[in-house]
């Protein structure tokens, strides 16, 4: 079961999410996010993707996270997120031993005292306590104490999220594109091109999930037709995009 929502003290820059495991294992696809996650008295790092990872556990394990938008995690985590690329990371290996090690305590009291659960929320999923409330707090104080985020960020995703080609959005936001291509690296792991390819995977998914014609996935989303959109998912996330609905 996997349940996610806004995160108030972020606001826009990160969700919580909780996952219960169930049978088999459970298929990230690429989002071009990087997550804090809590689960099994761990605390480790999910880099951003750039193909799809299948999250194991055992029936019943439960993790909760925050999901940090593209370009805000090496921000919160101190390191640029290229380095995190495709790799499920401990905190301990990015911060202090002894900072991390107070977290974990606190975060396994905190989950103690949820009373629903290793994260602390309600059965509705509006109500973050315990473990995720603790995250948040940790990120929250992380963003006020870092450098100021790189202002092109924001305008790159909106720019790539809009369909604009990338000599587009380096114009807009006044770079060339090597020197676009370097900042998106730190900022989010992958070149402009691969995050383009994966903010447009998530439109058409998003698309999908409401029901709309695969025909019109593709042409509503930037895909050269149904062939393409279909090459697109299988490359990305690992299978058709039939199967990614179920």
């Amino acid at each position: 079961m996997y349940q996610e929502w806004g995160s108030r003290p972020l606001g826009g820059r990160a969700v919580v999410w909780s996952r219960t495991a169930g049978a088999g294992p459970h298929r990230v696809v690429p989002d071009g996010c990087t997550d804090l996650i809590w689960g099994a008295e761990e605390l480790f790092v999910a880099g951003p993707d750039t193909r799809a990872h299948l999250a194991q556990g055992s029936p019943g394990a439960r993790w909760v996270g925050l999901r940090f938008a593209p370009g805000t995690g090496p921000d919160v985590l101190g390191v640029p997120a290229y380095e995190l690329r495709d790799q499920r990371v401990p905190l301990a290996a990015l911060w202090p031993d002894a900072e991390v090690r107070r977290l974990t305590e606190r975060l396994a009291e905190a989950a103690d005292r949820g009373g629903t659960g290793p994260d602390g929320v309600g059965p509705d999923g509006t109500g973050p306590r315990g473990a995720s409330r603790l995250l948040e707090a940790v990120a929250l104080d992380r963003l006020h104490r870092a450098e100021p985020p790189d202002p092109a960020v924001g305008a790159v995703v909106a720019g790539l999220s809009g369909g604009r080609s990338v000599a587009e959005v380096a114009a807009a936001v006044g770079l060339g594109e090597r020197q676009l291509h370097r900042r998106s690296l730190a900022a989010f792991g992958y070149g402009p091109k691969t995050l383009a390819r994966v903010l447009r995977l998530n439109r058409a998914l998003d698309a999908a999930r409401v029901g709309t014609a695969f025909a019109e996935v593709a042409a509503v989303t930037g895909y050269a037709d149904q062939a393409h959109l279909a090459r697109e998912v299988r490359a990305l996330a690992g299978v058709p995009l039939g199967r990614l609905l179920t």
